[in-house]
């Protein structure tokens, strides 16, 4: 029996926080299990885990030798997935988390066109508007709209983003004419509670300075496009990607306000662990949408 073959057990024992979790996760007995880690030990010659009837605890030296052994067989598996990558049979399984809205939205077809590309390539793509934490939640990559912040992550830029201020005609008509942002404060809004401000409308003045105006309604929702049905529906004034706002703007249904005001420091990105190598399934799709963006005729929106 290798090395390699008893730290994957270790490792499995770990992760699943138990030899019977392990057991059911990886399919292999426990008592297999235990006689990987049992010979570990003794090749080694430290105590890594501590056995009790009811309780299971690392060691010092466990979670020591975790840390370490965790980081070399991902390198191993990174290895793998790059020999793959050169025998153009690229296998494995990828684990992506994508906002709700991107995933409905016409953009959402990356995905698709992704998943055609790479047959072989197995996909868990998870739809949630909230930041997931890739590495305590076990995700490769994620796809966010934001600002970029200084996160400890690794982040590719996919495309531009923008949002609109905007509600109908009717509703304009009924509450304006509105001649400076400040105005937007006294009218009833859809609040889009995924937004990190969402009590407040985050702006910029023509000579660049970042001002904030606070907004309110009696209508909160967590989804853009459930915001942008209620703004269709004259019931307030909505803040919405332009991705599945622009054909509500194209066809009048909506009227944008105050644009120039509008920050134009948000994008789409692809955001991944730091790690000294890069997987390279992850590399592979990070690339894929990037040039997806950057050739498919429905991102032209974007280049506003």
């Amino acid at each position: 029996m290798d090395t390699l073959t008893r730290i994957r057990a270790f490792i499995d024992v770990v992760e699943a926080e138990g030899f019977s979790a392990a057991s059911r996760k990886v399919g292999r007995s426990k008592a297999l299990l235990s006689k990987y880690v049992r010979e570990l030990e003794d090749e080694i010659g430290a105590l890594l885990i501590n056995r009790t009837t009811r309780q299971f605890s690392l060691t010092e030296a466990g979670h020591t030798y975790y840390r370490t052994a965790a980081d070399i067989l991902k390198e191993i598996d990174n290895l793998a997935d790059l020999v793959r990558e050169n025998n153009q049979d690229l296998k494995g399984r990828l684990r992506i988390s994508a906002p709700r809205t991107f995933m409905d939205a016409e953009i959402g077809q990356s995905l698709v066109d992704f998943a055609k590309a790479y047959p072989d390539l197995s996909l868990e793509i998870v739809g949630e508007d909230r930041f997931v934490d890739l590495i305590e939640e076990g995700f490769d990559v994620a796809v966010r709209i934001t600002k970029l912040e200084d996160s400890g992550l690794i982040a590719r830029k996919l495309t531009d983003f923008q949002v609109y201020i905007c509600a109908t005609p009717a509703f304009i008509a009924e509450n304006g004419p509105l001649s400076s942002p400040s105005e937007l404060s006294s009218l009833p809004f859809i609040i889009d509670t995924n937004s990190r401000s969402h009590n407040a409308l985050r702006l910029q003045a023509p000579d660049g300075a970042p001002f904030s105006i606070p907004i309110s309604g009696r209508i909160e929702v967590n989804s853009p496009s459930a915001s942008l049905r209620a703004a269709l529906a004259g019931l307030g004034v909505a803040v919405v990607p332009n991705f599945i706002a622009r054909n509500h703007m194209d066809s009048g249904a909506l009227v944008p306000l105050f644009d120039e005001y509008i920050p134009k420091d948000r994008g789409i990105y692809a955001i991944y662990p730091h790690r000294r190598y890069l997987p390279a399934k992850v590399r592979i799709f990070v690339d894929f949408l990037h040039n997806w963006f950057r050739k498919s005729e429905q991102c032209q929106p974007f280049r506003q």
